[in-house]
């Protein structure tokens, strides 16, 4: 099957909804157009002594309504036109629950897990070095994605400070304690997404015990599993990159970790029964998680989703294609836009805490987060019922009326 390509996929979510309020023609013209796009060579020393390029990417999507921020990839198969969806997703997730970014996105074609540490920081550090001068608290404002991690946020962040001669912790979110990190940032991501599922189980009547199936077992998704369970939710199936693990009876997600962190996989978990990545987006539950990478729901598959709501834990993981036909047998997904902005929602936050060089607890963090999720969950379900579409036309409504009023505000 041809690869899909997912900024394709973005552009036709926007359109469905510019037509929906009437957009005007020269405000859609901009918004399918990245503001800048930037490809980079990366050279690493490796251990052996020699020296290999990689190619990077960083799209700064759009600054209507303030920096660029989102996220930093290592993964073999990022692209530049997955990088520029990313973008555009996350321009549109910042606006879609009202914080004061514009989206951006970054990646390097990569497989990190055939480095080793010392080659890993380099690489962090050379990519840094290559966009210094297009990075800032005030211009663009990266983060850890897929295979990023706070460690690597911390080199990144020093090498930014080193180069510009003070410290600047501002410049990069999602990095450790010790350096400017934010309480509550590591499961941000998942908190949202239950913030987002409690909010879901209210409108369509799901009571305690209600069945979830989770596609993607790393940080996000694992903490979901985890945040889920506390809150009366019975997760019957989860999975990695290798393939997932099922029990009809309910999975205990901490002993899952601990199984996966000792054999590399959730698959031959006792008391369970593996099956595929594939398997386990088809099963009979109540909540459908995906939370790995893009497309995965596709037009070929989404006819055999049973789940009776999808929450996006990932970014783009339906394709258009496949949203109609879920639309059409009564499935409500809630968009990645909504779903998963507690990550950069509280990546905010951190930001917030580092310019002014004060901090808060973790309590705080989530005081200040719910009422932005929930708030954010409200206006889109509102939008729904407005205009009578999809959870996701309705978010798109949301953002792009007010990244339109941005514009009309900076006279553009």
């Amino acid at each position: 099957m041809a690869k899909i390509n997912p900024f394709d996929s973005a552009l036709k979510q926007l359109d469905q909804a510019a037509k929906l309020i009437d957009l005007d023609a020269d405000t859609h013209d901009r918004l399918k157009m990245p503001m800048r796009e930037l490809h980079v060579s990366v050279p690493v020393k490796m251990d052996d002594g020699s020296t290999k390029v990689y190619e990077g990417y960083r799209v700064q999507y759009d600054d209507s309504r303030g920096p660029t921020k989102g996220g930093l990839r290592f993964h073999p198969d990022t692209d530049i036109n997955e990088v520029k969806a990313l973008a555009f997703w996350m321009t549109f997730k910042c606006a879609t629950v009202g914080i004061p970014y514009g989206g951006a996105k970054g990646g390097i074609t990569i497989n990190p897990k055939e480095l080793s540490e010392g080659e890993l920081e380099r690489l962090s550090r050379s990519f840094i070095r290559q966009l210094g001068d297009f990075i800032g608290p005030e211009i663009d404002i990266p983060a850890p994605d897929v295979y990023t991690n706070p460690q690597i946020m911390g080199w990144m962040m020093d090498e930014f400070s080193q180069i510009h001669g003070k410290n600047c912790p501002a410049v990069i979110t999602g990095k450790p304690l010790e350096i400017g990190g934010s309480e509550g940032r590591g499961y941000a991501t998942a908190q949202g997404g239950v913030y987002c599922t409690i909010n879901l189980a209210e409108k369509l009547g799901f009571g305690e015990g209600s069945t979830v199936a989770i596609q993607g077992f790393g940080n996000a998704g694992s903490y979901m599993a985890k945040i889920l369970t506390e809150k009366g939710y019975k997760i019957i199936a989860v999975s990695d990159s290798k393939g997932g693990i099922m029990n009809v009876e309910g999975l205990d997600p901490a002993e899952v970790e601990k199984h996966k962190q000792g054999t590399g996989s959730v698959q031959g978990y006792a008391g369970a029964e593996d099956i595929s990545n594939e398997e386990l987006l088809e099963l009979g539950c109540d909540i459908l998680v995906p939370a790995a990478l893009e497309n995965v729901i596709t037009e070929e598959n989404a006819g055999n989703i049973k789940a009776k709501a999808v929450v996006e834990l990932a970014n783009g993981p339906t394709t258009p294609e496949a949203d109609a036909i879920m639309v059409k047998n009564g499935i409500v997904v809630v968009p990645d836009i909504l779903a998963n902005a507690g990550g950069v929602t509280v990546s905010y936050f951190e930001w917030v805490q580092n310019l002014a060089n004060y901090y808060w607890t973790e309590e705080e963090v989530l005081e200040r987060l719910k009422p932005i999720m929930d708030k954010s969950f409200e206006l889109t379900w509102a939008n729904k019922e407005k205009y009578g579409c999809d959870m996701r036309t309705a978010a798109y409504v949301l953002a792009t009326e007010r990244i339109a009023a941005a514009m009309k505000a900076r006279g553009m």
